[in-house]
């Protein structure tokens, strides 16, 4: 599949690319993508939620009323749970979510994602850029020559470059990370992916080896 190379002004500088078949032309696997992204969202969370059990409750052991004779349920503590502010049953503990997702498992979700932004014609090919220094303004002008004001996009830069990075880390519909930095869960959240040329031979090395 060739696509064509724009410039920073939105405009075709002439030179196309070839994305490998093997790589950008395969067909997606849904389930593993969905499993990759799950683990990635479980991992995010803290777990450090918490709530009191009976045991933990700070109130007093006084027996609240006598045992027999008042015709309602005997109640000997004001910790009990079925008493307002008495302990929860079963509350939240802290705990990790995190679980396990094999290496191949990974590497074929992200490939597939890829493969199905390529797919649904969701790819923008980038030549290579940078700035003289960090400004938003710079970075909003490109996503403007590219009529991505309200989009969500992630570029995909060959190597780390500060100065892009930093120009755009501001703008809340949009990601900037290396190859090495890309996670399917990235690839998915964007509607627009904006790849520089030369990161395109990373991305397909890094599924060959």
């Amino acid at each position: 599949m060739e696509l064509s190379v724009l410039n920073i002004q939105g405009k075709e500088t002439g030179k196309k690319v070839t994305l490998s078949d093997e790589i950008f032309g395969i067909e997606p696997n849904e389930h593993v993508v969905w499993l990759d992204v799950k683990q990635f969202l479980a991992n995010q969370r803290q777990g450090t939620h918490r709530a009191k059990p009976r045991a933990e409750v700070s109130r007093s052991t006084r027996k609240i009323k006598k045992q027999k004779g008042t015709g309602g349920a005997r109640a000997g503590s004001a910790k009990s749970p079925l008493m307002k502010g008495g302990g929860r049953i079963f509350g939240p503990v802290p705990r990790d979510y995190s679980f396990k997702v094999n290496k191949k498992v990974k590497s074929l979700a992200r490939q597939s994602a890829y493969a199905a932004k390529v797919q649904a014609g969701s790819v923008t090919v980038l030549e290579g850029f940078s700035f003289d220094a960090p400004k938003t303004k710079s970075y909003l002008a490109l996503l403007n020559a590219l009529s991505l004001n309200d989009t969500k996009t992630l570029l995909i830069l060959p190597e780390e470059d500060q100065n892009v990075y930093l120009s755009g880390r501001n703008l809340p519909k949009t990601k900037i990370a290396s190859t090495g930095q890309v996670n399917t869960y990235d690839l998915v959240n964007a509607t627009k992916l904006l790849i520089v040329e030369g990161a395109i031979s990373k991305i397909e090395s890094s599924f060959s080896n």
